[in-house]
């Protein structure tokens, strides 16, 4: 290595470690060390120092960032971290939040801000606003219409302004002033405001009706052991309230002075049918008639048997007591098949039919269910409950349902075909009508008027104004609603004149 190689290399080490020690201690400027340190030395050995510096040196600087400029929109916290303030405020250990200006807040909505000098700000021109019959940067060079008042009112303004409480009006812009019912929502704000939609499709809707129940012994399954005479019980069998019995069981036995008369009437007149008759009519059995006529004797007692496959339940026959002709001395019920009364109210009336499916619950058996169908529905309206009562037959083979049982009552409302359905969420229901958004694509939305029908779990029946196919707005319905209505409402209006426009600039002129 020549001597002057190796001189510049020494000098170029030498500046490097007083750069690295200026730097560690708030000196100049490492630009600033070399060059000086280069600009003492030769013009050939200078060469040779600002080769070896060059990765030293920072890079070339690029163009100035522009400073934040606009009037401030809200304060952020020193560290970056997401809590904001909309007037100056401090953290905990005292630092101040950081202002964030207009040209450094950041937006969703597709819509630029645009930075302006704070003179502009201080004339009701913050928030990006124009004067009108200006365009907005970032939004296609539209021309702005008229600006609305931000709260819903309806109010309009031919140049920008701030209402009572200092919010700035919004601008309406040509492209959004659509005729009809349409509204223009853009895709930021469509994102903010979380609106979800759905498609139309043809479901089944029904709507179960609940309701409490007893239940009830089927009447035409009950029959009642009575004599139609004067009678004194002789014997009764081992059989009490509760206990099962079978068709042609013996019950008890009785004597009747008025049967054994017919009988031996019968045994002296053997084939009159005179005395026949006469002890059918006394519900004297065929079985116990027929066993005179065989034995020729009239027996002291008449048995009486059960008529049907039942239930005791009542017992009133004693031995030795006498019974009046008609008076019960058991009742028996067949509990096969029982009935459940259920008491629908008036409201929910129109929806049940005869026939429809019906689940019922009962207390004593949790976790069962039992199915059956409405059988009757009673034809009078209880005026003081405004109920009517439904019944309805369900098999009872193993005897579970017992008689006065409360029961839960679910009815299957519905035809059970499919129809035109919406969520219940997108249907708008202001009492006097039905609403539904329309989702039309590119942030586009029609609210459309419907009828609606029945209603089921989650779903609503839609009879008239939706097809199948279409999409409808399921989440933050009410907000484009709100804008619908608000344009409406501005619509109505009479557009603002020309001079009038043009005298409002000339008042807001400084």
């Amino acid at each position: 290595m020549s001597r002057s190689g190796w001189l510049a290399g020494a000098l170029a080490a030498l500046a490097a470690a007083g750069v690295g020690y200026w730097a560690g201690h708030d000196g100049p400027a490492v630009s600033e060390l070399a060059g000086r340190a280069v600009s003492a030395l030769p013009t050939a050995l200078a060469d040779r120092a600002r080769d070896g510096l060059a990765h030293l040196l920072p890079p070339a600087a690029g163009p100035a960032r522009a400073a934040p400029s606009g009037p401030i929109v809200y304060y952020q916290d020193p560290d970056g971290k997401p809590v904001y303030s909309l007037a100056p405020m401090v953290t905990t250990d005292g630092r101040e939040f950081r202002a964030v200006r207009a040209s450094e807040d950041v937006r969703f909505d597709g819509e630029a801000v645009e930075a302006m000098p704070a003179d502009m700000a201080a004339h009701g021109m913050a928030d990006g606003g124009q004067p009108a019959g200006s365009s907005k940067p970032g939004s296609g060079d539209r021309r702005v219409l008229y600006y609305r008042n931000p709260m819903g009112l309806p109010d309009t303004s031919p140049v920008p302004k701030k209402d009572s409480m200092g919010m700035d009006y919004i601008p309406v812009y040509a492209g959004e002033d659509e005729g009809g019912n349409v509204v223009t929502v853009s895709p930021g704000k469509v994102q903010r405001t979380g609106v979800r939609t759905e498609t139309v499709e043809r479901r089944v809707v029904a709507q179960p009706v609940r309701v409490p129940g007893t239940v009830a012994l089927d009447e035409r399954r009950v029959t009642v052991i009575a004599t139609r005479s004067d009678a004194y019980v002789d014997h009764v069998e081992d059989v009490t309230t509760g206990d099962r019995v079978r068709r042609g069981q013996p019950l008890v036995h009785i004597y009747s002075p008025d049967i054994n008369a017919a009988a031996a009437q019968l045994i002296a007149n053997p084939g009159f049918d005179g005395a026949r008759r006469r002890l059918q009519n006394l519900n004297v059995s065929e079985a116990v008639i027929d066993e005179m006529e065989r034995t020729r004797k009239v027996p002291m007692a008449i048995t009486w048997s059960s008529a049907r496959d039942g239930v005791v339940l009542q017992r009133t026959a004693v031995e030795g007591m006498k019974a009046a002709a008609g008076d019960t001395l058991f009742r028996i019920g067949d509990i096969s098949v029982m009935w459940v009364l259920a008491d629908v109210p008036e409201r929910d009336l129109a929806g049940v039919r005869v026939g429809q499916s019906v689940t019922l619950r009962v207390r004593s058996a949790p976790g069962r269910t039992f199915s059956g169908k409405v059988g009757v529905i009673y034809p009078q309206v209880n005026p003081d409950t405004r109920t009517t009562r439904v019944r309805i037959e369900l098999p009872n083979p193993d005897g579970a349902l017992l008689p006065d049982m409360y029961a839960e009552v679910e009815i299957a409302t519905g035809t059970g075909k499919p129809v035109v359905a919406v969520p219940d969420d997108a249907v708008i229901d202001t009492g006097a009508r039905q609403v539904v958004l329309l989702d039309r694509g590119e942030g586009r939305f029609e609210p459309r008027e419907v009828k609606i029908g029945a209603r089921g779990p989650g779903y609503t029946e839609i009879r008239e104004g939706v097809a199948a196919g279409d999409r409808v707005v399921t989440a933050a319905n009410f907000l484009i609603d709100a804008e619908s209505n608000l344009k409406a409402a501005l619509q109505s209006m009479a557009a603002p004149k020309s001079d009038d426009r043009q005298a409002a600039n000339m008042e807001a002129k400084p």
